[in-house]
């Protein structure tokens, strides 16, 4: 297993509207690790973008192939200090109620495009979730914008850096039924050297 004194990776995800380049957190070894062999493997080239929900995240992680994950789980990697903002790029998983210990998927993931919000939101979330924002998180959904009910419940393991106006171009495509969309946007994955 790698350890966390490494520079952390950066990868490039090539998409017709444009590249998303995107740092992969160090403190989510698991996570990191399992993504870089999945790029190495070549598991998302030409793999869609098959949920796209405006306002919200860019979902994608199957093979071209038609399988949606190799077969296994990781566990949770969800750290405070990691939280999802616009361009968070987080491990999608099945629902608590068949997956308690929030174990994500072997590769589902999804890029957070979502919206700002102000404190009167925040504390909703807080009173209905129990997890608690810090003051620079707050001061991030409010300016930049993310999904913050998503917080605590999934495994966050990067962070994009350059090609938001790619998530928002992804996000707006026109869509059909399970917000898949109606031309596909493919991927390819790179690790960037």
């Amino acid at each position: 297993m790698a350890q966390n004194n490494q520079p952390e990776k950066l990868i490039v995800i090539h998409t017709k509207f444009g590249d998303i380049t995107a740092v992969l957190f160090n403190d989510t070894p698991k996570h990191r690790d399992n993504f870089i062999k999945l790029i190495q493997e070549g598991w998302f080239n030409g793999s869609p973008f098959h949920r796209v929900i405006k306002g919200f995240m860019i979902q994608g992680g199957g093979n071209k192939d038609g399988r949606q994950d190799p077969g296994y789980t990781i566990p949770a990697e969800i750290l405070p200090n990691h939280f999802h903002q616009k361009g968070a790029l987080a491990a999608a998983r099945m629902g608590d109620q068949v997956n308690p210990e929030k174990r994500s998927s072997g590769s589902q993931f999804y890029i957070v495009q979502g919206e700002r919000v102000n404190d009167a939101y925040l504390d909703t979330v807080t009173a209905h979730t129990g997890h608690q924002f810090t003051p620079e998180q707050r001061e991030v959904y409010k300016t930049i914008g993310g999904t913050p009910h998503l917080d605590g419940g999934y495994t966050v393991f990067g962070q994009v850096l350059d090609g938001f106006d790619v998530i928002d171009k992804i996000a707006s495509v026109k869509t059909g039924p399970g917000d898949q969309p109606l031309e596909p946007v493919t991927m390819t994955i790179d690790i960037s050297e």
